[in-house]
């Protein structure tokens, strides 16, 4: 099957929602990294949960969803861009152990000792558009403190507490595809027909007929043989499919500017220990070498700029 991001409405535009299937895109993720594979299915859910979630938005900029844990699992990013171009990473303990006895809950992974952190980044695509990154913290645990079970679990209570829209996401992967479903109740029109069906009985009906889907039922039909099985019975309005795909955005200049970053006396020092700088993307896999005269040229082409101007007296 071939990856697609699929965008729908129900009825009177009371219920929308947006599945998505990874099939290339993640033979790619999986092909450059090699994870374990309780941290190979969260990676998979992640890059399918931040595509769904780039789908239902309208933002010009790259959608990030990013797990910090102190468990096996240290660090797991995943990306959407507005054209759909995704990629992710994940960082392991460097302890791990065999990846028989690693857990499979996500609290045990990321939560082992109450330090885990997840959030979701809107990052502008561009940069003169006066728009600013935003960063939502997503709970790791239930109002009453009890674990969320999964990585849908917490985004679901993300989007119902944060953003105010009552959500329903199902993740499934295998080693074959990752997949996603998402629902999400609209506002109801002011102008609405007196008598009409309201929002909160639509959005129960269709919560309702999308939890008779099973995982795998959801990762092995294609999109529209999901919309399909769930809701025949429904008027449902598909828009144009989208594509997403395996895309890095790693380029040299963006290392180059890493490395500005990261200050003149500690480069000269790495390229007086090793003879060179050399940057690998923990997306991609693609090396980055620069070396003293590499080197010399990113710094040369760093411009100083003046101090500027008090107006105070």
């Amino acid at each position: 099957m071939n990856d697609q991001l699929v965008k729908f409405m129900l009825g009177t535009g009371h219920v929308r929602g947006v599945l998505v299937r990874l099939d290339a895109t993640w033979a790619e993720l999986q092909k450059r990294r090699n994870y374990p594979q309780a941290i190979s299915a969260l990676v998979g859910q992640m890059a399918a949960a931040s595509t769904l979630m780039a789908g239902s938005l309208k933002f010009d900029g790259a959608l990030v969803l990013q797990i910090q844990g102190d468990g096996p699992l240290k660090l797991a990013v995943a990306e959407c861009q507005p054209d759909f171009g995704v990629r992710a990473t994940a960082k392991m303990a460097d302890d791990l152990p065999d990846d028989a006895a690693l857990p499979t809950e996500l609290s045990a992974l990321v939560n082992l000792h109450g330090k885990g952190r997840c959030a979701i980044t809107l990052d502008p695509r561009n940069p003169d558009s006066g728009l600013q990154p935003y960063q939502g913290i997503v709970a790791l645990t239930d109002p009453q403190g009890e674990t969320l079970p999964t990585l849908a679990a917490m985004l679901e209570q993300y989007l119902a507490q944060s953003e105010q829209i009552d959500s329903m996401l199902m993740l499934a992967s295998n080693a074959q595809s990752v997949c996603g479903l998402l629902l999400q109740r609209m506002p109801a029109a002011q102008n609405a027909a007196e008598g009409a069906e309201q929002p909160e009985e639509a959005y129960a009906r269709a919560r309702h007929l999308a939890a008779t889907l099973t995982p795998e039922e959801l990762l092995q039909l294609a999109p529209e043989d999901v919309l399909r099985r769930l809701f025949w019975e429904e008027e449902v309005r598909v828009f144009e499919p989208q594509s997403p795909r395996f895309h890095c955005t790693c380029s040299r200049e963006r290392v180059a500017g890493m490395l500005r970053m990261l200050g003149r006396d500690e480069v000269e020092s790495i390229l007086a220990e090793q003879g060179e700088v050399d940057v690998r993307c923990e997306f991609c896999g693609q090396g980055y070498a620069f070396d003293a005269i590499d080197a010399a040229q990113v710094f040369l082409n760093t411009v100083a700029q003046p101090p500027v101007a008090s107006n105070r007296h």
